[in-house]
């Protein structure tokens, strides 16, 4: 059976978005691997916490408790999850992450990043309506915007973290998208399919679910 690596920034196994990978990549076996794979809460925030300035990103642990880091802090460890899949025979690897991680290499494999790949397709289905984005922290919405601003978007963006799971913060989210957007983005990893359903039911808008877009394209390439 072939294989399909997938590396979380956080620590793997994600049971809570695994299943919709597996959903839709039905044709290979994922291989987990995580960022912060043996690491405790306290040194992560010790060690990996963001200093000023830094690119923020929140992840999951296995204890299903959410940690936030320092893109620059983690990504030598990223890289070195990479050539680990890489020596262990996986040619496909799929960055479970929304964020910009600009100058990962690999060896031989080939390396799907989300970001370059996510505001392309979402400017071709969205077209000349409105985009609203959910996103996991307040100061990633800064981050984000640079991400569809070459292609001419300029989102609405609105706060719910998918590993808080407040049901007020995703309505009040979803309330306010609903007067000004016409399709919402949920642009995390972590948001699952009972994310979307809340959302789109509130919003009465169509949702796109990250991952479950990320799976059906990457679904073609198996």
């Amino acid at each position: 059976m072939k294989k399909l690596g997938m590396i979380t920034i956080g620590q793997a196994p994600r049971s809570d978005v695994a299943p919709i990978l597996e959903k839709y990549v039905d044709k290979a076996e994922i291989v987990q691997v995580g960022v912060l794979d043996g690491m405790s809460k306290e040194y992560i925030e010790t060690n990996l916490f963001p200093e000023e300035g830094d690119y923020v990103l929140t992840s999951r642990l296995v204890t299903s408790e959410s940690v936030i880091m320092s893109r620059e802090k983690i990504k030598p460890i990223l890289q070195e999850k990479i050539y680990y899949l890489e020596e262990v025979g996986i040619t496909q690897i799929l960055l479970l992450c929304t964020g910009v991680f600009p100058g990962l290499k690999t060896k031989k494999s080939y390396l799907i990043e989300p970001d370059h790949i996510i505001p392309p397709t979402i400017n071709a289905l969205v077209g000349n309506r409105k985009l609203g984005v959910i996103v996991p922290l307040e100061n990633q919405i800064k981050t984000s915007f640079p991400k569809y601003a070459p292609f001419g978007l300029n989102p609405v963006f609105k706060v719910a973290s998918p590993y808080k799971m407040d049901v007020e913060n995703f309505k009040n989210a979803a309330l306010e998208l609903k007067k000004e957007v016409d399709i919402i983005l949920l642009d995390c990893m972590g948001y699952t399919e009972y994310a979307r359903e809340m959302v789109a039911e509130i919003a009465d808008k169509p949702v796109i679910l990250s991952n479950a877009l990320m799976a059906k394209l990457v679904s073609e390439m198996i």
